[in-house]
């Protein structure tokens, strides 16, 4: 939409028309109390947003490389696997399914939260031959995963049939995965899910602690915000100004820092 010109008061006619009123001077001005509301409604609204709607996190390691890299910033969209009550009609709740990113409490300490990729749901059966993922006798093509280690790990590639333990492991994981093994395949239970990192070589998920419940499950990654590379670790520098001038040195190494390609990049 263009924008229009101002016009120049000065270079008006003079106008016939009745002049306009001034401001009455027994209608005040908006008062704090009023003000006060209009920025309590604000907070309300920030505050629901961020507790029922979306959450920030950020990534803090590189078992979901290359769709999530440490240093992004994303938003977490909190109602996409909400349970179907109420309001159906309303939000566009999503089914979950193989292949989804999702946010979830770690079942080993809840309050920790990771972010894997959807492989197993209730009633698959799961298998790695070779560090390659088979679902239900399937291979399933998986362009997003990485492999970066050229070495064989036995409990890693050829899960669950690994027999060698892992320092990863946790011990009542370990215990349990003969019970849920069938025909050489692991059976996911009702209203639970097997995840993985992208990483395949490089991360600590379903194969080193089990199962995630449905109710552990935060949200969906939704949109990265912003991205931004480590800084330089450099030594302290000597005097009482030290932080004062890293803080400084950070502030100039910042625009080079970021990733500015992955800014509002949506997750899939």
């Amino acid at each position: 939409m263009a924008t229009q010109p101002l016009s120049d008061p000065q270079q008006r006619p003079p106008s016939t028309e009745n002049p306009k009123r001034a401001p009455d001077p027994d209608s005040p001005a908006r008062s704090w109390p009023e003000h006060l509301q209009s920025l309590a409604s604000t907070i309300v609204i920030a505050i629901f947003v961020i507790i029922f709607v979306v959450q920030a996190f950020q990534i803090p390691s590189g078992s979901m490389e290359n769709t999530l890299l440490v240093g992004d910033y994303v938003l977490v969209d909190k109602f996409a696997y909400a349970p179907r009550k109420h309001w159906d009609w309303l939000l566009p709740y999503d089914k979950l399914q193989r292949g989804d990113i999702i946010v979830f409490k770690w079942p080993v300490h809840p309050e920790q939260h990771f972010v894997k990729r959807v492989i197993g749901v209730p009633g698959d059966r799961v298998r790695l031959v070779n560090g390659r993922v088979f679902v239900n006798g399937n291979a399933l093509s998986e362009d997003y995963a990485v492999h970066k280690f050229v070495n064989h790990d036995v409990f890693r590639d050829e899960f669950p049939l690994g027999r060698l333990n892992s320092a990863n492991v946790t011990p009542s994981w370990w215990a349990d995965i003969p019970g849920f093994t069938r025909n050489n395949e692991l059976v996911v239970p009702q209203d639970s899910y097997f995840v993985l990192g992208d990483n395949r070589d490089d991360s600590l998920d379903s194969r080193y602690w089990g199962f995630v419940p449905r109710e552990n499950i935060v949200g969906k990654p939704l949109l990265i915000y912003f991205s931004m590379r480590h800084f330089d670790e450099e030594p302290p520098l000597p005097g009482a100004d030290d932080k004062i001038d890293r803080f400084a040195d950070r502030v100039r190494q910042l625009p080079g820092m970021a990733r500015w390609r992955r800014v509002l990049r949506f997750v899939k």
